[in-house]
């Protein structure tokens, strides 16, 4: 079942419907909220309770739009609450290197993997130095691979925002990864 027919069921009432979305954007969802957090368990109930506040809301949804954006901008704003309470900051962008690069494992030899993994660790440090609002501005840019223009209407935000959000972000991280560079 596509999202499209996961939509008019969940509609009907059918609660198959929801179970195609949870299928369809769990995992991602849980990554983006984890990105923004810093905490993969509480990554994991933001989601959990994001997908439960979509049903009860999803009078609120336009069948006209694709539920992903929707979904992602509930899990976003999440996110960055329990981020601010928390008083944690994390984001993402490592210049030449994509995001789905840096925190994928890859394949190669031990001495790569290892090398990649202190990368990637590096770079989820210099992540929590960023404020929530400019990390979820780099997760739905980087990661879920959202415009600027995307990200405005996601974050209710005016694009010049967003714009700014990312270049101090990637600004931000440039400076706390320049150690790094020399290396790579």
């Amino acid at each position: 079942m596509d999202e499209r027919e996961a939509v008019m069921r969940l509609r009907a009432g059918d609660i198959r419907g929801l179970s195609t979305l949870v299928s369809l954007y769990q995992e991602k969802a849980i990554q983006s909220a984890y990105l923004v957090t810093g905490d993969p368990r509480l990554a994991e109930d933001i989601v959990q309770t994001a997908f439960v506040r979509a049903y009860e809301r999803f009078h609120q949804f336009d069948d006209g739009r694709s539920f992903e954006p929707w979904f992602v901008r509930i899990v976003v704003n999440d996110a960055i609450k329990v981020a601010r309470r928390q008083g944690r900051q994390v984001s993402l962008d490592a210049g030449e290197h994509s995001l789905a690069e840096l925190l994928t494992d890859a394949n190669p030899g031990p001495a790569v993997r290892m090398e990649e993994a202190e990368f990637r660790q590096a770079v989820r440090t210099a992540l929590k130095r960023l404020t929530p609002q400019q990390r979820a501005a780099i997760v739905m840019r980087y990661f879920l691979e959202m415009t600027e223009d995307e990200i405005a209407d996601t974050a209710h935000s005016a694009r010049g925002t967003v714009k700014s959000r990312l270049h101090r972000a990637r600004e931000r991280l440039r400076v706390l990864l320049k150690p790094l560079a020399g290396g790579r």
